[in-house]
């Protein structure tokens, strides 16, 4: 195993005790323990993926990782969080985080959301369609290699986690999927936070995605999930 791990973590006793951790499972680990060390390093290259604590001094973890995302949407980013609200995760989540991870947390579970980042990554080239290939639902169309979503003639803009959750429904389109379903597809099967996230992020798709006049293409099914459908 020779993946590359950057923790931003201000408390250093917190920093080491999850590096020897991590380089006791193979990995490569480097810790700094500010905001602006934590941009510069990660600007230095060559890290696969990012612990990222939230609360830190110089620049907030919010606006590394805002920056981050800025350039490259690809490295894997998880959140390290006091804060337990479902709004306050999603909202860190909604910048472009793959992940997040509340404290205090067992290592065992941050060892698993990690493996999960790597397998999602590790998984992603696999799900891209040929080029010029696009999902369609009615006039909503969406290619997974370019990374285009028209409505009609209208691009949308969507998060990552916005756009993983739209290729899922969209692969899946006619069928009712459960809350679980879409969990384990987009959050990964080793994700342990709140079923409602996908509530939350239904409605930012829907959101988005709706067009004046037109129905719902993504429809409700009380008690059990939700449904894209594209003869509504």
């Amino acid at each position: 195993m020779s993946e590359n791990i950057l923790i931003v973590e201000d408390e250093e006793k917190i920093a080491r005790l999850l590096q020897i951790e991590l380089e006791s499972e193979g990995y490569q680990v480097t810790s700094v323990y500010n905001g602006p060390d934590g941009l510069e390093a990660y600007r230095s290259g060559g890290f696969d993926l990012i612990l990222l604590d939230v609360m830190l001094p110089g620049m907030s973890g919010i606006e590394v990782l805002r920056r981050i995302r800025a350039a490259d949407p690809s490295t894997a980013v998880l959140l390290l969080t006091a804060k337990s609200s479902v709004e306050d995760k999603v909202s860190g989540l909604d910048l472009g985080a793959n992940d997040y991870i509340t404290k205090p947390f067992q290592i065992e579970e941050l060892l698993a959301r990690i493996r999960a980042a790597f397998r999602l990554r590790a998984a992603a080239p696999a799900r891209h369609e040929e080029p010029g290939a696009w999902l369609v639902a009615a006039d909503l169309r969406l290619n997974e290699q370019t990374r285009e979503v028209m409505r009609g003639e209208q691009r949308i803009e969507l998060t990552p986690r916005e756009f993983d959750l739209l290729v899922y429904l969209l692969k899946n389109k006619r069928q009712v999927l459960n809350r679980e379903q879409i969990l384990t597809a987009v959050w990964g099967y080793d994700y342990y936070g709140d079923t409602n996230v996908v509530d939350v992020y239904i409605r930012y798709v829907r959101k988005k995605i709706a067009a004046p006049q037109a129905p719902e293409l993504i429809q409700t099914i009380r008690g059990v999930g939700y449904v894209l459908k594209d003869d509504v």
